[in-house]
């Protein structure tokens, strides 16, 4: 059985780092993406099983690169994690809103997200099959 693959869009590299050694340590397959532009390209080429994504990010913002995955059938069943800072009432709803499968604000917390991302993954999973 191959890796889950997840793409992270994530234009800050610190933030990348911590993401993709916590889900290479839980044995997922990493790809990236410096931005929107970058991620939505990767996406499509890519196929994975999970995008983790950035909501602000230069070039293109993570809501709306994720609204163009949700609008494009090539992308549309890929579900999309938004991992980001903004956490004021109502981005949560925002991030839904712009098509994000599930949402997570950083600080993450290291214990808890390779149980938060196996769970997303799972409940993509199961809606594909039904």
């Amino acid at each position: 059985m191959s890796k889950p693959r997840v793409l992270i869009v994530e234009d800050n590299v610190d933030n990348f780092e911590l993401v993709r050694f916590l889900l290479e340590r839980a044995g997922y397959q990493v790809l990236s993406a410096g931005n929107g532009i970058e991620g939505l390209d990767a996406a499509k080429r890519e196929q994975p099983d999970l995008i983790l994504m950035d909501l602000s990010m230069p070039e293109l913002d993570g809501w709306n690169a994720t609204a163009r995955l949700k609008a494009d059938e090539a992308t549309r069943a890929i579900p999309v994690l938004a991992l980001t800072a903004h956490t004021l009432p109502g981005d949560r709803k925002r991030a839904i809103d712009a098509g994000c499968d599930g949402y997570i604000s950083k600080p993450i917390n290291v214990a808890s997200f390779d149980k938060l991302v196996a769970t997303l993954l799972r409940q993509a999973k199961a809606g594909l099959q039904s």
